[in-house]
């Protein structure tokens, strides 16, 4: 018997997803796949969306050539550009977009002996988020340098929400307005929505969208109701059981205490396969379709839930960690993090995909 520690992946749920976002969007779509797909398998994903989306992203070249490999010849978008020639030879080699976001990255282009036409560029622009791109007051110049470059086909004009997943914040729409005073008159389409500048601002969405966490049905505004739905399902189940008398703790560090008799199950997964070790006593997860809590100290390779409210379950019940019953956004802020890290951080279990979501 193998461990029964799994993630399974709802490919209908992705493609659901996608459909809801550009439909929501109105423009392109460019499915975010860095990270390798927020752990959900980049290549399995692509070829689940070449029919939903009009591009892929990812976060530097290796992503985007363990792509290729895998034949997807859909547009690739390098997001942190290229680092230097020889990256840029293979960029243009393979057909990809890149993103500038510096000097540097537009010098290199401006000394590349390149064919004619063979670059697709997106210039990205600092609008306030202060991590990277070219100031407001320099991106007219940059984008006349790229302009007057024989190796670029085309430009896309970009920028990225740093507070997009707080809508009452004004954040979002001062960094609009400083975009569309930088860019006015620029020739180009543009692109400003992140998963949570797409669904929760309107105002900002433009020719194509960038959809990362939202995809993954991980909703960046929680309680919004946008209708996404999890791709991820992350589950193992008991494989041992014991109770507990009132006063004998649990655990490492002795973190729980029984107040009453209480049964806990041993759940084979921990920390190791990307289960946050910082959740607390009191976590969701569901065992046997039924909402418990986790118990004491998450461990390297298991984990203890309670099941003293659920005479039914025992050894070799389903526990889901998260997915349609346990948000993983819940589950994120009981142990202090985004439901970002804890998709991207899932190791060592393996991954089952499937085209509906499990029963």
């Amino acid at each position: 018997m193998t461990r029964p520690s799994e993630a399974r992946i709802d490919l209908d749920a992705l493609r659901h997803n996608a459909a809801l976002l550009r439909e929501r969007h109105g423009g392109r779509l460019l499915a975010v796949l860095k990270a390798d797909a927020y752990g959900h398998g980049a290549a399995a994903c692509a070829r689940a969306l070449q029919e939903r989306c009009d591009g892929f992203a990812v976060a530097f070249l290796d992503e985007a050539l363990a792509l290729r490999a895998a034949g997807v010849r859909a547009p690739l978008l390098l997001l942190e550009g290229v680092f230097d020639a020889a990256e840029l030879d293979a960029a243009a080699a393979q057909g990809l977009w890149i993103v500038v976001h510096h000097e540097a990255q537009l010098r290199l282009i401006e000394s590349a002996a390149l064919p004619p036409a063979s670059l697709a560029v997106w210039l990205k622009m600092d609008s306030g988020m202060h991590r990277a791109g070219f100031a407001p007051e320099q991106v007219r110049a940059a984008h006349a340098r790229l302009r007057a470059c024989g190796a670029v086909a085309s430009l896309t004009l970009m920028s990225h929400f740093a507070r997009a997943d707080e809508p009452d914040c004004d954040a979002t729409p001062r960094q609009l307005q400083v975009f569309e005073e930088a860019t006015a008159g620029l020739a180009g389409e543009r692109s400003l929505c992140n998963s949570a500048g797409l669904l929760a601002w309107p105002q900002a969405r433009r020719d194509w969208a960038r959809a990362g966490i939202a995809l993954y049905g991980a909703d960046p505004i929680p309680g919004g109701g946008h209708g996404l739905r999890p791709v991820m399902t992350l589950q193992s189940r008991v494989f041992a059981e014991r109770w507990l008398a009132p006063g004998e703790a649990l655990g490492y560090g002795g973190l729980f205490v029984a107040s009453a008799p209480t049964r806990v199950g041993l759940v084979a997964i921990g920390y190791a396969d990307g289960y946050p070790r910082a959740a607390a006593t009191g976590t969701p997860v569901a065992v046997d379709g039924r909402l418990t809590r986790t118990l004491g100290r998450v461990s390297m390779d298991m984990m203890t839930v309670d099941l003293t409210g659920l005479p039914d379950a025992g050894i070799g019940s389903r526990v889901e960690l998260w997915g349609p019953q346990v948000d993983v956004n819940e589950v994120a802020r009981r142990a202090g993090t985004i439901a970002y890290e804890l998709l991207c951080n899932v190791k060592r279990v393996p991954r089952r995909y499937a085209e509906a979501a499990p029963a």
